[in-house]
């Protein structure tokens, strides 16, 4: 496969995503799917009520709750990997860094919609959230395990602030609903195997339905202010970090807490 990845970074900065079909092969896919799976396994059991009531997602999955060291260095040899890494170094060229997995899952409860938001309106009022999109760079790598309906999303909007219609659904204001289509979405189906990129803090939705299981691995510019955000537990120790082809991803993200040199 011939990949030209400057063509995806141009991509994502004019549209704040990019689809690159068929990218992983079926082996990589069974074999992440096998040791996510292990971990979604214990993790619902674990937050029965929460699954059953309204879960739509968990987060921490390379952390040493739920999955044995081997396991954890198997998931940080796929994040850290050469299919991956081309990615990420595409898109954030100098000091990438690791900040978190995350697994999204259908709501058992049927009246769970699907809705829309950017990842920043949960740590910023909306001054903060306009700021934010202009001035940080948080990227997310989804990939589904199985075939599922995918994402929603509205492009440009990793770089524009939201206009009335959006703001208005988005936020619940004036009789609107987040769960509401928008003019301007673009549904993205994806399949096992496929990677999508998008920005975190564009206007986005998942959409619920098939055997939606997807894994997102959140990496961010180091030279940002995020490094507070990453769980020390979801890191590698330093005999983990050994067994890892490169970890060079992980490594900036630890340095980044330390105030250390970054790669």
């Amino acid at each position: 496969m011939s990949i030209n990845y400057q063509q995806y970074r141009s991509e994502y900065n004019s549209q704040g995503y990019f689809v690159i079909r068929d990218y992983f092969d079926e082996l990589e896919i069974a074999a992440l799917r096998k040791t996510v799976l292990k971990f979604h396994q214990a993790w619902k059991k674990d937050n029965e009520t929460f699954y059953q009531e309204e879960a739509f997602n968990s987060s921490l999955i390379t952390g040493s709750e739920y999955l044995k060291a081997d396991d954890r260095i198997k998931l940080f040899n796929f994040i850290c990997s050469k299919k991956v890494m081309e990615v990420v170094e595409a898109l954030i060229p100098e000091q990438p860094a690791f900040m978190n997995t995350q697994l999204f899952f259908n709501p058992v409860n049927p009246e769970q919609k699907d809705f829309w938001h950017r990842d920043c309106q949960y740590d910023h009022d909306l001054a903060g959230q306009q700021k934010a999109i202009q001035e940080t760079q948080v990227v997310h790598l989804r990939v589904p395990l199985f075939d599922e309906l995918g994402m929603e999303l509205v492009p440009g909007t990793h770089q524009r602030w939201d206009n009335e219609e959006e703001h208005n659904v988005r936020q619940e204001e004036k009789g609107r609903n987040s769960s509401e289509d928008l003019t301007y979405g673009v549904k993205i189906p994806l399949a096992a195997g496929d990677l999508l990129v998008f920005s975190a803090d564009m206007i986005h939705r998942g959409l619920y339905g098939l055997d939606r299981l997807a894994l997102d691995i959140l990496v961010f510019d180091s030279a940002a202010d995020f490094a507070d955000y990453v769980d020390d537990d979801c890191l590698p120790d330093q005999a983990m970090l050994e067994k890892i082809d490169n970890p060079k991803l992980l490594i900036n993200t630890i340095a980044a807490k330390r105030g250390d040199t970054l790669y």
